[in-house]
C-alpha cells in the first residue's frame, strides 16, 4: 500500500496518474532486465535462461521473462553480464547523442556505487577514454571495485573521496555522470522496504544532499562538457527543481535529448528551461527513474585550468616488463608501475589521469597484474578478468558445476598434463586462476568474492 501522502506529493508531477501508477505497484509484476558487456559477450550458450526482449534505448540491455538465480551463473562472475533495471540504461542516449565519438574523453562517475553506470559507461564511452569512479561510502566501495574488475576493463580508476576534494582539481572532466543519492521511490515495485523509509523529510533532505554534492563536483567540470544527473525518484523537488537549481546557480545550459513516442517516456520543462526524462513503470517496462542533461558554458579565463603533476608510482624496469608483457594481449601500449599492494599497468590515458588527480584517494586503477616472485609473477585474480588478457596463456575448462565449486572456493581436479598457473574457463570466459602441483590444485578464487549460500540472489 504506497502511503497517501506520497500519492499526494506527485498531484503535480509532469505525467504522473494516481489511478495507474497505484494499479501497478498493487500488481505484484516483476521486471527483469540485464545489460551485456560487449568487450566480453559471445553466444549465450554459458547461460541457463533466454534473453526476451531488447530494452528500447539500450544497444546493450534486454529483458528476461523471469527472474533466475544469478548467483549461480558462472557468466556473472565473469563480467558477461550486469543486472541493471531497464530504465537506467536511458544515461546510454545521453552519450550517443551528445558526445563526439571520434576523441577519447575524461568522464567522472560521481556517485559510482553498485557500479551499474560506471560498467554502462566503460562500454559506451569512445575508444582510449578513461573513467573514474567515485564511491565516498567506504562500506560501498568494495562492491564498486569488484564489479569493476570482473567488468574487466584497463581504462577505469576507482576512487573513495568526498566529492569536496574533486572540487579542487581545476576543469578536467569532459564527462560528468551524478546518479545522486535519492528518497528511493522510483525503487517501490522491487523494494518494499523503501516504501516504509520514504517521508517528506527525506525528499527535502536529499535535496541538500544533491546540491552539495552537485556544487562541489561542478568545478571539475571542463567548458563544454556534458553533466548527466539523474536520480530513481518521482519527487520534484529531487528532480526538476534540481534541475532549475542548477540552471539558476552554474553555468550551465539545458540538452534535449531525442526519445521515440514508443517508449512511453515522459519528457518534461521544469520553469527554468531544464529538459527532464521521467520513467513511470505504469507506461513502459521499467521502474521510476529521472535524468536531465547540461552543458558546460566557457566562462572565464581561469575556467579551463586543471591541475597536473608527475605520477607519484615507481615504473619496473625494462627487464621487469618484459617478464609481464606475455600475460597481456593489449591494443595499446601498457607501462607497468609497482603500488604498494600490487603492480599494475597503465595505458597512457590512465597516467595522464591518475597525475592530475592530486588529493583523491586511488583506489585501483589499470589492470592489476599481481607481484613478482623473484623472475615469476604471481598473477592477481582481476588480471584473469582484464579485457586484454592473454586468453592464450595455459587454461582448464570447466562444466557449469564445476564451475560453481570453483566460485564457492571448493576444492577442483580439474583434467590437466602440465603444472603451474592455469586460466579458469567456463565456455571459454575467464573466472580466475588456479595452480596445478601435479597431486593438488591450489583454488585462487578471492574469498570476498566466493558464493557463499544458496539463498543469494544477485
Amino acid at each position: 500500500m504506497l502511503p497517501s501522502s506520497f500519492l499526494s506529493s506527485l498531484r503535480n508531477a509532469p505525467g504522473f496518474d494516481a489511478e495507474k501508477f497505484t494499479a501497478v505497484h498493487a500488481s505484484g509484476e516483476q521486471v527483469v532486465s540485464l545489460r551485456i558487456n560487449p568487450a566480453k559477450w559471445k553466444e549465450p550458450a554459458g547461460l541457463s535462461f533466454s534473453l526476451q526482449s531488447p530494452v528500447a534505448w539500450s544497444r546493450y540491455g534486454y529483458y528476461l521473462a523471469e527472474r533466475p538465480f544469478f548467483t549461480f551463473e558462472p557468466w556473472l562472475h565473469a563480467g558477461v553480464f550486469y543486472v541493471q533495471e531497464a530504465s537506467s540504461m536511458f544515461l546510454e542516449q545521453a552519450l550517443r547523442q551528445c558526445l563526439p565519438a571520434d576523441r577519447p574523453v575524461l568522464a567522472l562517475d560521481g556517485c559510482a556505487a553498485p557500479g551499474g553506470k560506471s560498467t554502462h559507461l566503460l562500454s559506451l564511452l569512445p575508444a582510449g577514454s578513461v573513467l573514474v569512479s567515485n564511491e565516498v561510502i567506504k562500506t560501498r566501495v568494495n562492491v564498486l571495485e569488484e564489479n569493476l574488475l570482473k567488468w574487466g576493463s584497463p581504462n577505469s580508476i576507482i576512487t573513495n573521496s568526498d566529492p569536496a576534494a574533486f572540487h579542487k582539481l581545476g576543469a578536467l572532466f569532459d564527462l560528468m555522470v551524478v546518479d545522486a543519492p535519492c528518497s528511493g521511490s522510483g525503487l517501490f515495485r522491487r523494494d518494499k522496504a523503501a516504501v516504509d523509509t520514504w517521508s517528506a523529510d527525506l525528499v527535502t533532505l536529499c535535496s541538500q544532499r544533491q546540491q552539495r554534492i552537485l556544487a562541489n563536483y561542478l568545478p571539475a567540470l571542463k567548458p563544454g562538457g556534458l553533466l548527466l544527473y539523474s536520480t530513481c525518484s518521482y519527487s520534484v523537488e529531487e528532480d526538476e527543481a534540481i534541475a532549475d537549481w542548477l540552471l539558476r546557480d552554474f553555468e550551465l545550459e539545458p540538452v534535449a535529448l531525442k526519445t521515440d513516442p514508443a517508449w512511453h517516456i515522459v519528457e518534461s520543462r521544469s520553469p527554468q528551461g531544464a529538459y527532464g526524462y521521467r520513467f513511470y513503470p505504469d507506461k513502459l517496462r521499467g521502474e521510476g527513474f529521472f535524468m536531465t542533461v547540461f552543458r558546460k558554458k566557457s566562462a572565464g579565463a581561469d575556467d579551463g585550468r586543471s591541475a597536473s603533476g608527475k605520477l607519484k608510482y615507481e615504473a619496473l624496469s625494462k627487464k621487469q616488463s618484459a617478464l609481464l608483457a606475455p600475460w597481456l594481449h593489449a591494443p595499446e601500449p601498457v607501462r607497468f608501475y609497482q603500488l604498494p599492494a600490487a603492480i599494475h599497468g597503465f595505458t597512457n590515458g590512465v597516467e595522464q589521469a591518475l597525475s592530475r588527480l592530486a588529493g583523491i584517494y586511488i583506489k585501483n586503477a589499470g589492470v592489476i597484474m599481481g607481484k613478482l616472485a623473484g623472475e615469476q609473477l604471481v598473477p592477481d585474480p582481476a588480471l584473469a578478468l582484464s579485457q586484454w588478457i592473454n586468453t592464450g596463456l595455459p587454461s582448464v575448462s570447466l562444466a557449469r558445476e564445476e564451475a560453481l565449486q570453483y566460485l564457492r572456493r571448493e576444492e577442483i581436479r580439474p583434467a590437466a598434463d602440465f603444472k603451474g598457473w592455469a586460466l579458469v574457463k567456463y565456455e571459454e570466459q575467464c573466472l580466475g586462476w588456479v595452480k596445478l602441483l601435479g597431486n593438488r590444485v591450489n583454488n585462487y578464487y578471492p574469498s570476498a568474492w566466493r558464493i557463499l549460500k544458496a539463498a543469494d540472489r544477485r
